[in-house]
């Protein structure tokens, strides 16, 4: 049997009660009599005293005088005392007249032993914060500082205790656009006024930090109380989950300061767990490039619906122990299995759907990064985007899974940049082995996520850091962003919703001007341009000003949810489309820049490589590629990889002068 958990300073905080009650209730016994105490008066005031000092105690006890800290007594603790004291004050009369007649106690006391009580218990909490007060106000000792709650709802009353316990801070009022509010007390704290008079109010109280303490703030209020703190000088802070702050589930010191991600995160996805619950719970799912930014959240997401196991498969090693270890600390009860692999890889993908049995394939395995992929790394991006996308395909059609979910870019849309295009390639890939091999193929579409591997928010803090500049390539260049936990609840929600070859376009909001997000982060982080200042760079190889979510033939219809939209699968150009793409991806390589993005035109219509681009002879830094050494790499490619015919019989390829993409 395990003890009950007792606070050793509650029950020193009774026991002063308890003393001052005792004393009290003899002085007035005395003060009654002048002092004066006959003996039998004297054997009175022993036979009640117990008895007095046993409903007081329960009372202050069930009235919660203890769960609160002297040195942060205040009104609210009063008016605790008083209904305690007072809820005393009807027991103790009739408790006394039940037993012999009152004993005779005179009935003066009943009403002189209450409010005498009342006095001396507030007095004693007063003394103490007083004396407490002044032991802090001690030079090099930090002092709590001061804070404003903006709300007076039940986050703020939930939140007033938390803070004044925690010594680092000290509510000096609350602030609520609600005007029927304002001149209210909440917990004990004044409601000074509304939003708009922070500024005021912060000056008059010297204050300089609030904290946002409203259960349910959507994006617009978030930025709205940004602005008004920024406006009045006072840093914002926020508590993240502040319902499981009243829950009791996240503490105080948690408590941060607004960062970036609050401001352009957005409201919470409305999920359908349990059609969500019904497609995974139970199921092996595989989720490819599990070790990223996006896979590693979709694993997080899917753990939720109890599935039988999470078979996550990456080429990073390091990765992969990343997120097992993550998996062991916040999901134990899960199975996650770690493969180490290769999209590319048939035999590996076959290896593992004959041993773990996937139903459900979310491939978010990919390359991705623009800059890189377009100088000297084409074919790269072509073999792992698009030819890994159709090899993982192959493999899932044959072992009849339900479900193969694949998570796509913006810039699929109208591509002018290799990862762009290959992404576009590989979902009309996906959209014809639908249409083939009625592969239950489900597309989504989305742009940048806060936060994931390789994206401007990381760069900007890196950047900021060292001190600055922030590097932006244009003024007017704008993105969409949203929460890698948002992005990945609508692959999750995308993923139930559909039944086969659609793409679903994920609604994300309007674009941010990364000029504007630059600047955000550099007041954020306590600085000012001049401090930070920001540099123009201009745009990169591949790079467009405004990313596009559907392309000009493409038309889409509104789904049962409100961020979801879905779009028509485009028809492949040419009959023989699907053996052309398979011949050409089939090349043992590498090719030049400029043959892949030659093919890459004929494969995707709509793909226009940007004006400008790098010759593929150049290396980063480098010279020319010589001669000789493309002839060696030519002679190579026509004898050792040649392919092998079914029969066994070896079937030379197309030489690298003759790789030029076939005609449509």
């Amino acid at each position: 049997m395990t003890r009950p958990n007792v606070d050793p300073r509650s029950l020193i905080a009774l026991g002063h009660d308890l003393v001052v009650a005792a004393l009290v209730w003899v002085f007035t016994f005395s003060l009654r009599w002048n002092f004066d105490l006959e003996p039998s008066t004297k054997l009175i005031l022993l036979q009640t005293l117990p008895a007095v000092l046993a409903v007081q105690a329960g009372c202050f006890v069930y009235f919660g005088l203890y769960r609160g800290i002297w040195r942060y007594a205040s009104v609210h603790d009063f008016k605790l005392i008083a209904m305690a004291v007072g809820t005393s004050a009807l027991i103790v009369p009739i408790l006394l007249l039940l037993w012999r007649n009152g004993l005779g106690v005179p009935r003066s006391l009943y009403f002189l032993n209450p409010l005498l009580l009342i006095l001396f218990m507030c007095s004693g909490r007063l003394a103490y914060r007083w004396w407490k007060e002044r032991t802090l106000a001690v030079p090099g000792v930090r002092q709590p500082e001061a804070v404003i709650l903006m709300g007076a709802g039940n986050a703020s009353l939930a939140l007033i205790d938390e803070l004044n316990r925690s010594g680092q801070w000290r509510v000096v009022g609350l602030l609520d656009d609600n005007h029927r509010k304002i001149g209210r007390q909440l917990n004990g704290v004044r409601i000074l006024g509304h939003w708009d008079q922070l500024e005021q109010i912060a000056r008059d109280s010297n204050c300089t930090h609030a904290v946002l303490s409203v259960g349910s703030a959507d994006l617009a209020t978030r930025r709205r109380v940004f602005s008004i703190c920024e406006k009045a000088h006072v840093k914002l802070l926020v508590i993240p989950g502040i319902q499981e702050l009243m829950s009791g589930r996240v503490k105080v010191s948690q408590i941060r300061h607004v960062q970036v991600d609050d401001l352009l995160g957005r409201d919470p996805v409305e999920l359908d767990t349990s059609g969500l619950r019904m497609m995974l719970a139970g199921r092996s799912v595989l989720v490819t490039g599990g070790g990223g930014s996006i896979g590693s959240e979709l694993c997080r997401q899917i753990a939720r619906f109890a599935p039988e196991r999470i078979v996550v498969l990456d080429v990073n090693e390091f990765n992969l122990y990343q997120i097992s270890e993550s998996f062991e600390a916040t999901f134990p009860h899960v199975s996650l299995i770690p493969v180490l692999g290769d999209v590319k890889d048939e035999r590996r993908l076959i290896e593992l759907f004959v041993r773990y049995e996937p139903t459900v394939i979310f491939h978010a395995a990919a390359y991705k990064h623009v800059p890189i992929l377009e100088a000297d790394n084409a074919w790269q991006a072509v073999r792992n985007n698009v030819h890994g996308t159709r090899v993982l395909a192959d493999v899932a059609a044959r072992f009849d899974v339900e479900k193969f979910v694949f998570v796509s870019t913006d810039k699929a849309v109208n591509p002018t940049n290799v990862m762009g295009a290959t992404k576009r390639l590989a979902e009309m890939i996906l959209q014809h082995r639908h249409r083939q091999m009625a592969l239950p193929v489900v597309l989504v579409r989305f742009g940048n996520v806060l936060g994931s591997s390789g994206s401007v928010i990381p760069k900007f803090r890196a950047q900021i850091d060292r001190g600055g500049p922030l590097t932006v390539t244009h003024p007017e260049i704008t993105r969409y962003f949203m929460s890698i936990p948002e992005a990945t609840q609508l692959v999750l929600q995308a993923g139930l919703m559909g039944r086969g070859g659609e793409t679903f376009v994920l609604d994300m909001g309007e674009p941010i001007r990364i000029a504007d997000l630059a600047r955000t982060m550099i007041r954020l982080s306590g600085y000012t341009e001049d401090e930070i200042p920001i540099q123009f760079t201009g745009l990169r190889s591949g790079e467009k000003l405004y990313e596009e979510l559907l392309a000009d033939n493409e038309k889409t219809l509104p789904t049962p949810h409100a961020k979801l939209r879905v779009s028509r699968p485009i028809e492949p150009p040419g009959a023989n489309w699907d053996l052309q793409v398979r011949e050409w991806l089939d090349q043992p390589g590498p090719l030049r820049d400029d043959e892949v993005r030659l093919a890459l035109t004929q494969w995707v219509p709509e793909y226009q490589p940007a004006v400008g681009q790098p010759n593929y002879t150049v290396i980063k830094r480098g010279k020319p590629l010589p001669a000789d050494l493309l002839q060696k790499l030519d002679a190579a490619a026509d004898t050792d990889n040649a392919a092998v015919a079914p029969g066994g019989t070896r079937t030379p390829q197309l030489s690298r002068t003759s790789r030029a993409a076939p005609a449509r």
